[in-house]
Order: structure tokens, then C-alpha cells, then sequence
């Protein structure tokens, strides 16, 4: 019987519980080599590139492109490249496959091979201590002999994992052997550049050259981001003006059935739990912001770059967060959990849903890092790049619409933070100052609070707090 292996779901963080196999980039019985794209998975809240950690060939996708499976659920059947695979072969493999069998499924999918064929027993080897490799891969490679010298690791930084050093112990027909196929023959034209295959791929086709760049990935590989941040400012300044795009609409008297992607699922679920089980009130406040235009236009002019207004309500925030940790709270159960930093989340747009990544201590940082970080936040979450720990948690949240022309809105609270301050748009309006008629910016703000951890007083004080900064931001530059 051939050398079959169960390629699973893998599991990203301790929450996941399921996948959806967005896209297979690989077809079923081509060979494919060790660093190429295999599939792109999608979790609650980003998308996963899962790349080949050997040669080899699916000579089954079991996984249906937009279906959802369990963590640990055969997706695929995995073969050497070159291996003669057998219909009947795989039917039993795949007959013979439990759910327990994938418990011990690396982060790229694959399920430890078989045992291969007796051999000499291993001679133990002593592993460096300062060598950045997981205790399992440690005791692993000292119990087999791998000289973990050689390995690269694929974890973070680098760091050796325990299926790393598996497919080091493996002898090369547990791997496949022979030569592959090569499925990306434009790897072959951009020679040694570090980046992954669909970041080749994508340079070639759009003619990024790629030439002595360092990308954001680990050690400084080129990812698919990357090269689509080299992209989309051509194509942009190459576009001519087009008509408005027409989208597909069903047939009258039809209705088109959309099955919701992870994230909105997980969007759903949060929102559906702190309507229902949060008591909201909201507390409104109308605040001037022409001193905070005043300062953006000055940086402006001085470095030709400025802050956005959303930044220093963050700033505003941050500082009203730390006079008042009352209101800087997550709540869970009979337990409210008082923070001593400010962890601020900025709710953005993506094409798949909303998601809020957090600007950590935004107390301790200056308007301008704050901006820095909220842009890079903001572009990892658009392109599927965040971390886990970049988006749960949280002990507030900022929702800005006032970029879409929203005057204002009351939001809901992103559990378990109590709080969450929704902005409108700035809008000119006449006002009285000083008995004298004159025109000012105001932003309608809106701070929607759990009445089970913040009293109304409370929200009150804050919301006066936040309403003073805003209005004397030299306040938010010291």
C-alpha cells in the first residue's frame, strides 16, 4: 500500500474550532515542492496562507473550496510526488481515518506520517540550550538523532517546531523523493529572492521587482502583502475612470442564499450574545474639533503628513481611560476586570466584515505612534495578517463612520469590554461663544456602555473628561 498521510485542518490559537478551505491552489495528483502554496484557510478573523513543508501530492482533496471542517478533520490525502497511488489505496486510507488520528497535526495541516520501516536505533544527541527550538521538537530530535543545525525552523522567528524536526528524521521515501514537478515556474525567474511562491507569482504577473527588498514575514521574507502593497498604488495611478461596477442582482421574484463566511458567523455570534445579555445605555456629547484641525494642518504643513482626527480621539481616549479605570473594564460573569493600561481597539472595515484590532497601552504613546500603529493594524487586517493577539481583547473600543458621511450612531459593545465610543462626521455648524454668534466642526459622539460594570455618573465624567481633551488637544502632545 502506498505511503499515505492525512493532510487535517490545522488549528490557529486556542479558540479555533473550524476552518473554511477558501481556495486549494494546488490540483489533485500534481506534484507540488516544499515552500509552494497549498491552500488558504480561513479562520473567524483572517486568512491563512498553508504552505508545503516537503515535496509532494494530493492524490485526493476531500475538502470542498468554501466549506467549513472541524479542527483535525481530513481535508486531503498527502503522498509522496512521485508516488504510484491507487484509487483503492486511498478509499481505504480514507476509511481508516479518525478524527484522533490528526491530534497531533502541525500548524500546516499535515499529520505525522506511518512509522517507517525498522532501523538502527537513534543515537541521542545533546541539543544546544539557547537553540530557539519547542521543548516537544527538543526531545524529539535528541531522542532521534536529528542534528537540528540544518533545520530551518518555520515557526516564529524561526523557531524549529516539532513537525520541523519530524520531516528532518524522515528518510527521503517518507517524503516522496525524486524530482518534482515545479507548479511555480516563475520562483525560477526571480532566482533567489526571498519571498513566498504566490508573492513570486504575483511580481511576475503585475512586474514588481523584488530585487534587495526585505519583506514583513518572518526573517524578512516577501509575502503576498507585500508585493500587493507595490501593487495597488500602479494600478491605481494606471486606472482610467470607469463607469460605476455593476453588480449581479438575483432575478426579480428571487432571492440569492449566501452562506456566511467564518467571520461574519463570529460577528454574528458576538453581537447577537451583547445585545441580548448586555443592558446598553448611551450617553451623547457634541465636541468641537477645529484646535485638533488647527494642529493636523500645522504637522501638515511642517512635515507633510498629519495625524488622522480618529488618531487623537484615540489619544483622547487612552487619557480619559486612565482618570477613569472604572470605565477602562471588561467584564465577565459576576467579575469585572479593571485594566491599568489602556488597550484601545479601532474597529476597521474589510471586505469580509468588521474586525478590531487593538492599539496596546495607547496611554503611553504619542499621537504620531499611535497613528503609525493604527495604519500598520489596519493594513494587516485588510490583507488577513493579524495575529490573534492583535485583535481579542481589549479593554475599549473607538467606531468611527463619520468617513462615510454619518452624522451619528450609537454602537454595540464588543464583549467583554464595557465600553464602546462611536464618532460621526465633523460638520460645520453656527454656535454661541463668548455672546457672540460664530461657526465651528462638531463631532457627534456616542458612548454606549454596560450598565452592569458603569453607573451613568461614571460614563458621565468620563465622556466630560474626554470632551475637554478633545477640545484642548494640547493636552494629548505632552
Amino acid at each position: 500500500m502506498a505511503n499515505l498521510r492525512a493532510f487535517a485542518m490545522p488549528k490557529w490559537g486556542i479558540e479555533m474550532t473550524e476552518g473554511v478551505v477558501a481556495e486549494w491552489m494546488v490540483a489533485e495528483g500534481v506534484p507540488f515542492k516544499k515552500g509552494d502554496l497549498l491552500a488558504l484557510i480561513e479562520t473567524d478573523k483572517i486568512t491563512n496562507d498553508v504552505e508545503a513543508e516537503a515535496d509532494g501530492m494530493f492524490p485526493r482533496l476531500i475538502a470542498q473550496t468554501g466549506g467549513t471542517y472541524a479542527v483535525g478533520e481530513l481535508i486531503a490525502v498527502l503522498a509522496g510526488p512521485d508516488e504510484a497511488v491507487s484509487a483503492a489505496d486511498v478509499d481505504a486510507f480514507v476509511a481508516g481515518f479518525r478524527l484522533a488520528d490528526s491530534k497531533v497535526a502541525s500548524k500546516a495541516g499535515g499529520a505525522p506520517p506511518p512509522p517507517a520501516p525498522a532501523a538502527p536505533a537513534p543515537v541521542k544527541v545533546a541539543i544546544a540550550a539557547d537553540a530557539r527550538i519547542s521543548p516537544a521538537a527538543r526531545a524529539f530530535a535528541e531522542a532521534q538523532g536529528v542534528d537540528i543545525s540544518v533545520i530551518i525552523g518555520s515557526g516564529p522567528d524561526g523557531r524549529i517546531t516539532f513537525q520541523d524536526v519530524q520531516q528532518a528524521s524522515l528518510p527521503p521515501v517518507a517524503v516522496g523523493g525524486g524530482a518534482a514537478v515545479d507548479l511555480t515556474p516563475v520562483g525560477e525567474t526571480l532566482g533567489d529572492v526571498f519571498a513566498s511562491p504566490l508573492a513570486k507569482r504575483l511580481a511576475v504577473q503585475h512586474g514588481v521587482d523584488l530585487t534587495g527588498m526585505t519583506g514583513t514575514g518572518p526573517k524578512g521574507r516577501i509575502s503576498k502583502a507585500d508585493v500587493l502593497a507595490l501593487v495597488k498604488p500602479v494600478a491605481v495611478e494606471k486606472a482610467a475612470p470607469s463607469a460605476p461596477i455593476a453588480f449581479a442582482r438575483p432575478a426579480p421574484g428571487t432571492a440569492e442564499i449566501v452562506k456566511m463566511s467564518p467571520m461574519r458567523k463570529a460577528i454574528a455570534k458576538a453581537l447577537s450574545h451583547s445585545k441580548s445579555t448586555i443592558p446598553h445605555f448611551y450617553l451623547r456629547s457634541a465636541v468641537r474639533i477645529d484646535a485638533i484641525l488647527g494642529l493636523r494642518a500645522q504637522a501638515k504643513a511642517a512635515t507633510g503628513e498629519a495625524p488622522s482626527i480618529n488618531d487623537y480621539i484615540v489619544r483622547a481616549c487612552a487619557l480619559a481611560l486612565a482618570r477613569h479605570p472604572d470605565v477602562n473594564v471588561q467584564v465577565h460573569g459576576e467579575e469585572i476586570h479593571r485594566f491599568g493600561s489602556a488597550d484601545i481597539a479601532v474597529a476597521v472595515a474589510t471586505d469580509k466584515g468588521l474586525i478590531t484590532p487593538i492599539v496596546k497601552g495607547a496611554d503611553t504613546l504619542s499621537v504620531a505612534a499611535i497613528s503609525r500603529e493604527v495604519k500598520a493594524l489596519a493594513e494587516k487586517a485588510r490583507t488577513g495578517r493579524l495575529q490573534p493577539d492583535e485583535f481579542q481583547g481589549g479593554s475599549f473600543s473607538v467606531s468611527n463612520l463619520g468617513m462615510f458621511g454619518i452624522d451619528q450612531f450609537d454602537a454595540i459593545i464588543n464583549p467583554p469590554q464595557g465600553a464602546i465610543l462611536a464618532v460621526g462626521a465633523g460638520t460645520r455648524q453656527p454656535i454661541e461663544i463668548g455672546n457672540a454668534l460664530a461657526f465651528a466642526t462638531i463631532v457627534q459622539l456616542s458612548l454606549s456602555c454596560d450598565h452592569r460594570a458603569i453607573d451613568g455618573a461614571v460614563g458621565a465624567e468620563f465622556m466630560r473628561t474626554l470632551k475637554g481633551l478633545i477640545e484642548e488637544p494640547a493636552l494629548l502632545v505632552g
